[in-house]
C-alpha cells in the first residue's frame, strides 16, 4: 500500500467514509473532520509511518505540517517519511 493510500485510509476512517470517497482536493473540514478528529488523524499517521509530525494542536496554523487539503497532507507525510529514511 502506498503512502497516499495509507494516508487516505486514515483520513477516511476519521471521516467515517470509504477511501474511495476521499478526493485529494478536499479539506478535512469538507470531510467533516473537526479539531479532535484532526489530532486523532495526526496520531494515527505518526503511528502508521513511525514518524513525528511537526503539528501544534493548540495552534494548527502555526504548524510546519500543511493540513490545507488531503493532497497537502499526503505530500507532507511523504516528505517526513523520506526525511526519516535518510536518518
Amino acid at each position: 500500500m502506498s503512502i497516499e493510500d495509507r494516508v487516505i485510509a486514515i483520513i477516511a476512517s476519521q471521516a467515517l467514509l470509504e477511501p474511495s470517497d476521499i478526493r485529494p482536493d478536499q479539506t478535512l473540514e469538507d470531510l467533516g473532520i473537526d479539531s479532535l478528529g484532526l489530532v486523532e488523524s495526526i496520531f494515527a499517521i505518526e503511528e502508521a509511518f513511525d514518524i513525528s509530525v511537526p503539528f501544534n494542536a493548540n495552534d494548527p496554523s502555526d504548524s510546519a505540517f500543511d493540513i490545507s487539503s488531503v493532497a497537502s497532507i499526503i505530500r507532507a507525510v511523504e516528505g517526513l517519511v523520506k526525511e526519516q529514511a535518510r536518518g
